[in-house]
């Protein structure tokens, strides 16, 4: 019996979630501006090295944050992965089968885990600037970016213990 479908290709879904990632990215941005950059005064070498490192750094955080889901997917189950980009969401997703719970939240997870590990510390450690301001761009982008997995974890959660889930990547 099925128990729920996120389909985030669904103009719909995919408007919505995009539109929640938009608010808490804007939001998270601007509160950690005022917290941690505060009165700064940004100089041109500041600012050079912002869009260096924030353009660089997106390309790099999306490939690594899908990376991840392939990388929990393929050690807890070793099936072949299927990756791809569309108009509204990059994904990772399992080619063919269905996961347990268990391995589901730990894959839909992974990249929350791992970048908020590295990234919080980063923004706390470094001194006020380009660069600071770009990991705080680069955060706010990862926790808006995550509100697909946060949602497929609420709903995971949320069902019997036995579900299995079919991970398509745009659609679970």
């Amino acid at each position: 019996k099925e128990y729920k479908v996120i389909d985030a290709t669904n103009k719909k879904v995919g408007l919505t979630l995009n539109l929640v990632a938009l608010l808490l990215t804007v939001g998270l941005m601007v509160g950690l501006y005022f917290l941690l950059l505060a009165g700064y005064t940004f100089l041109l070498n500041d600012l050079i090295v912002f869009f260096i490192v924030m353009v660089v750094g997106y390309v790099l955080y999306i490939i690594t944050h899908e990376l991840l889901h392939g990388l929990a997917y393929k050690l807890l189950t070793k099936q072949k992965l299927t990756f791809g980009l569309t108009l509204t969401v990059a994904f990772c997703g399992l080619k063919e089968g269905y996961v347990n719970k268990k391995t589901a939240l730990i894959s839909i997870l992974a990249p929350f885990v791992v970048h908020s590990l590295w990234m919080i510390p980063t923004m706390l450690l470094l001194p006020k600037g380009g660069l600071l301001l770009a990991i705080i761009f680069l955060f706010a982008s990862h926790f808006g970016g995550c509100v697909g997995d946060f949602y497929g974890t609420i709903t995971l959660v949320k069902a019997p213990s036995d579900v299995i889930m079919c991970d398509t990547g745009p659609k679970q």
